[in-house]
């Protein structure tokens, strides 16, 4: 097994194989990939609040990313890929993380479709565990009740969410590489919904019940409150004219045009006066 990432994992297990690289690199990506029969894309942006102030990078990290992995994927003759997505692809919340995950999904899909690159896309709803860092919402909660003794958070603790430990994520990656989940989405979270305040309450619970939790009512746009899920067609407008030109004088302006343009090129090539002589 093969760990590729631009730092050296300390976790590495035995028999796995560290390749350090940036999925920006396609030579790299390419020799990471090369020999591999099945290529998992956890790379990337996947906080919301970074990409909402890094746009650019964003776009490169998980758009130009995943397209550097597919076409290694493809000269590699790669036998399922496996991306990692957000349930924020249903929804109008989730900023520029949202689009870029929305472009990528697209992407793994063309590439099926134009050379048979097998795919599983993961759409993941919040992740929580061990190995995190500041970028993951649970990590900061926990280490500000540790080191504090209180929270203080945006929302109002309404908010709903299906936790989903990394434990469990990672048992269902490998159980949606089987054959019935090729060339499928599949949606993981927890299994049970719980409020914001709840989760909260329980962690106080925990820590000897004196935390204290200071909510500032403050919506924060990118996340959703209760669903990710959003109807929200997009409708185009027609615009039209009772004034219009008609087809057929229409085509007689454009041949017009294109006889102009001939008559042009055919004197540029026409002998001078001058010449002959």
């Amino acid at each position: 097994m093969r760990v590729f990432d631009r730092r050296p994992s300390p976790y590495l297990a035995k028999g796995q194989e560290m390749f350090l690289g940036d999925i920006l690199d396609g030579d790299q990506v390419r020799e990471a990939v090369s020999g591999q029969d099945i290529v998992c894309n956890f790379a990337g942006i996947a906080d919301l609040d970074e990409a909402r102030v890094q746009a650019l990078e964003t776009v490169r990290q998980n758009v130009l990313g995943t397209v550097n992995l597919l076409e290694a994927c493809r000269d590699a003759s790669v036998r399922r890929y496996m991306h990692a997505s957000t349930i924020y692809v249903y929804s109008n919340r989730g900023g520029f993380y949202r689009c870029s995950k929305q472009a990528a999904e697209l992407y793994v899909e063309e590439y099926q479709k134009h050379f048979g690159l097998d795919f599983t896309i993961v759409r993941f709803g919040t992740l929580y565990g061990r190995r995190a860092d500041r970028r993951n919402s649970i990590y900061r909660y926990l280490r500000q009740a540790l080191s504090e003794r209180r929270v203080r958070c945006d929302g109002t603790g309404e908010e709903l969410r299906e936790y989903v430990s990394v434990r469990d994520a990672a048992r269902l990656c490998v159980q949606a590489l089987s054959e019935e989940f090729r060339n499928e989405h599949v949606i993981i979270t927890g299994a049970y919904p719980l409020r914001f305040r709840q989760l909260l309450e329980l962690l106080s619970e925990i820590l000897g019940g004196d935390i204290e939790v200071e909510f500032t009512g403050k919506e924060n746009e990118a996340h959703y409150r209760m669903t990710p899920y959003t109807f929200e067609p997009k409708i185009g407008h027609k615009l039209t004219s009772n004034k219009y030109v008609e087809m057929g004088q229409g085509l007689l302006e454009c041949l017009r045009e294109i006889y102009e343009q001939i008559e042009s090129e055919r004197a540029e090539t026409l002998p001078s006066k001058d010449d002959s002589h």
